[in-house]
């Protein structure tokens, strides 16, 4: 319990102390586009929990996992391939490295032709800009399992969905994770960009709407949004991650010890 209040702290004393510099330094502002803090906090429940919610937060955030899960299944899927068989990694590389070149923001307006201003074109930019962490972790795992594995699990003859499983996916997963750490954060700012063009709702939209409109706190109140969001879908992210790579972090632990 102690140790775990000791984290707890360790974790929370800089963003208190940040916080609370940025409320001190900004308590007497009187310029027009850098509103105290207080003033920012203070419009925020009006501006995002009364109705807003469900109008732009949410439909946001499903957008955001929309892409996100396409990105990882794209991502570890053509990862596994590229890793495993070096012919389709030599075939798929330099369309691969043409596409990882160009950023995801200046598909906005080609996506928007092909799939006009729905939901759709927000998950796909999402997606394009989520695949590529994903993928090169993926590849980069993959082609690092130690052979020996390969090895034993052909000559057990075990079937393909059981490698995959218990050898590919297990072996790489330490990597995968970390890739899709990355994608969330990239995520999260295709979310915002994609939303500022050709959307009616998202937060993307509505915090750009407010600074059109010289709505400054509401603004500010919308960028504080987001990064509150981004704290929680990471602190989410390595909940899930400890859990599901528990073997691995003891395995690490145990090394150290060693």
């Amino acid at each position: 319990m102690t140790a775990l209040l000791q984290r707890a702290a360790a974790l929370l004393t800089l963003p208190v102390l940040l916080i609370s510099l940025w409320w001190v330094v900004t308590d007497a502002s009187t310029n027009f586009f850098w509103p105290p803090l207080r003033e920012i906090v203070g419009v925020f429940p009006e501006t995002w929990l009364e109705g807003r919610i469900t109008t732009d937060v949410v439909p946001s955030l499903l957008r955001l996992l929309g892409g996100y899960a396409v990105a990882v299944v794209v991502g570890v899927g053509l990862g596994i391939l590229a890793g495993s068989s070096s012919g389709f990694r030599s075939i798929t590389e330099p369309p691969l490295e043409f596409l990882r070149a160009i950023p995801p923001p200046v598909l906005v307006p080609v996506l928007v032709l092909i799939a006009g201003t729905t939901d759709l074109t927000k998950v796909l930019v999402i997606a394009v800009g989520c695949v590529w962490p994903i993928l090169l972790n993926t590849i980069e795992g993959v082609r690092s399992i130690d052979p020996v594995y390969s090895d034993t699990a052909a000559a057990y003859r075990l079937r393909l969905v059981t490698r995959l499983r218990t050898v590919v996916l297990r072996g790489a997963s330490p990597q995968i994770a970390a890739g899709c750490r990355q994608a969330l954060s990239i995520g999260l700012i295709l979310m915002v960009i994609s939303e500022m063009f050709a959307a009616t709702n998202g937060l993307g939209f509505t915090t750009i709407q407010f600074q059109r409109a010289f709505a400054m706190p509401q603004m500010w109140s919308g960028i504080l949004l987001l990064g509150v969001i981004g704290v929680i879908l990471s602190l989410v992210f390595r909940l899930v991650e400890s859990r599901a790579l528990a073997w691995y972090h003891g395995l690490r632990a145990a090394e150290r010890k060693g």
